[in-house]
This record gives structure tokens, sequence and C-alpha cells, in this order.
């Protein structure tokens, strides 16, 4: 079984629930593991707050005002990707998420990310600029799953 959708999101801060909201829908009815699910939705919401908050001026200074979400669940596994035209992560080698200040009240996003995910990318697009955050999980299944691949 594979499912693959594709969001083009305005970057403003009510997009974040429905993209949240889409993937949890897509993972109940596809059978997945709710605690797999749930921890892919925050890996999510804190990817696409990522974009909204970050996502703003292109390299040529405009303002760019939408944001992509990627997601495929193909057999064992869920890849999302979140895409925005932003200025992008600093240049050189790939960056980690960075150390929040112990008072800092945002930050924490990408650690998060992190520490739900299996395998997480920071990247930058090609050509056109903007950020890419790109995470893996392998998937669970419920018992007896309606759309569990054979």
């Amino acid at each position: 079984m594979s499912i693959w959708w594709s969001l083009h999101l305005r970057r403003e801060a009510a997009s974040v629930p429905l993209a949240r909201r889409l993937l949890l829908g897509t993972m109940e009815t596809a059978g997945v593991d709710p605690e797999i699910s749930y921890d892919l939705s925050l890996a999510l919401t804190e990817a696409c707050a990522n974009a909204v908050e970050h996502g703003g001026r292109t390299e040529t200074g405009d303002v760019s005002a939408e944001y992509r979400v990627t997601a495929y669940l193909d057999g064992e596994k869920c890849r999302i990707e979140v895409a925005d035209s932003g200025p992008g992560f600093p240049a050189g080698p790939a960056p980690a998420a960075p150390e929040p200040a112990p008072e800092a009240e945002d930050g924490r996003g990408l650690r998060l990310i992190e520490e739900l995910a299996d395998h997480v990318h920071f990247g930058n697009r090609s050509g056109r600029g903007g950020a890419v955050v790109s995470f893996d999980k392998i998937v669970k299944w419920r018992t007896g799953a309606p759309l569990v691949a054979s």
C-alpha cells in the first residue's frame, strides 16, 4: 500500500493544524499505530511552524506567502518533507539542530524533530532557494489495519 499527498499552504499559523489533521486522518485511515502517528504529527507541526516563522524572505528579498508539505506512506516507512522559499539554512555542511539557550522560549523544534523521527535531513532547495526539512519513521500497524502493506 502506498499513499502520497502534497499541500501548498499559505505561510500563516492556521495552516499548521490543517497539515497535522490531514496527516493524522491519513494515518488513522491506513491503520498506522497511534503512537507512531502522534510522533510524526508532532514532528510535522514543528517543521510547519518553522516554515511559517522563518520561510518568509527569498534571496531576492521578496516575501514568500506559501510553503509545501509532502508526505509518503509506502510499505513500512513514512517520509515527510516541508519546504519553504525563505533564506534557507546557513551555507556549509548540513546543519545540525542548534542547542537553544536554557532560558529561550523557542528554538527546540528541529531538535524535537530529530528525537521523534528515525532519520532527519535539514537542507536547502537547489536553484530556487529555501529550506527543506525531511524526516522519516518506520511505521507500525494496528492489528487488523485495513490498508496494511501486502
